[in-house]
């Protein structure tokens, strides 16, 4: 378990560094955006003066560092706000679409694994709508149930000083949104072991001794499907809190995603630091915890 802690925390380090680098290598700064294409260079000076941006790279990087051995996440450099409070707002909003997308995908996913685990046509579809752009998704989601039939808003935003809990419909579309190509992708991932202990000699006896279907499937199948699901479970936490940047961009809902969005347009440094910290630290938390299940289940 020391060795898994040790090797989360350097990767953590990697992430962090490695995104601070792209970052500052992107065009323009957050100066140059605050001040527009028009600026003169002593109006540039004093706004990098101001966010600290004239400092050497090493040193900004040295203080983000020292300040998150604070827990101290540093200031937006756009609005000036403290990244933290601002982080734990967009993260709440986003786990109103996240989670239930995250347990819709499990669900759907190991149930469609079922069905076509000895279909080879029918797993060739689900692969192909596992490919689909998530772009293409929500652009056809919004056509068909916002445009069309006009059960959904078109766009998620949410009531001004309110939450989503007070008008539900908005999650609709982003849940969806998130959920349907990330089943699909757990089906085919995990279509392969479902098939393999479906074939298992236990399987088979215990059907042809007549134990009904739902029993084999809870009692046989599933416990031995547990290691491989938890593990494309824990991918798929990842994948979906990174896929909410476009999701979310898209459908106008205000999360993690969207923040993340914005603050790489605007070269808002902190920000994007801070959701890179947290987007790996929390693919690192459900990978270790699926590598622990999938132990316990190989024992």
């Amino acid at each position: 378990m020391a060795a898994a802690l040790t090797r989360a925390a350097l990767t953590l380090a990697v992430v962090v560094t490695s995104v601070f680098l792209l970052t500052a290598s992107l065009p323009q700064d957050a100066a140059q955006v605050l001040a527009g294409r028009q600026a003169d260079p002593a109006r540039l000076a004093q706004l990098r003066a101001g966010l600290g941006l004239d400092r050497p790279l090493w040193e900004r990087f040295g203080s983000w560092l020292a300040g998150l051995a604070h827990g101290d996440l540093g200031r937006s450099l756009v609005d000036g706000r403290p990244v933290g409070p601002l982080l734990a707002e967009r993260l709440g909003a986003s786990a109103l679409i996240v989670v239930p997308a995250w347990v819709l995908s499990v669900v759907l996913g190991v149930a469609v694994a079922l069905v076509v685990a000895r279909r080879a046509a029918a797993s060739a579809a689900v692969a192909a709508f596992a490919a689909v752009p998530e772009v293409v998704l929500v652009s056809g989601l919004v056509l068909v149930f916002a445009t069309g039939l006009g059960w959904l808003p078109a766009v998620s935003l949410l009531p001004v000083g309110g939450s989503a809990w007070e008008e539900p419909a908005v999650l609709v579309l982003p849940i969806s949104a998130l959920a349907l190509p990330s089943a699909a992708w757990l089906a085919r991932a995990v279509r392969g072991p479902a098939a393999d202990i479906m074939g298992r000699p236990f399987v088979v006896d215990a059907h042809l001794r007549g134990v009904p279907p739902a029993r084999v499937l809870v009692r046989h199948v599933l416990p031995h499907l547990a290691g491989p699901v938890a593990q494309g479970a824990a991918v798929l936490a990842g994948a979906l809190l990174a896929g909410t940047t476009v999701v979310e961009s898209l459908l106008a809902y205000p999360g993690f995603g969207q923040l993340l969005a914005t603050a790489v347009a605007t070269r808002d440094v902190p920000v994007v630091q801070a959701v890179a910290l947290v987007d790996a630290a929390v693919v690192l938390m459900v990978v270790l915890a699926a590598d622990r299940i999938a132990k316990a289940g190989a024992r």
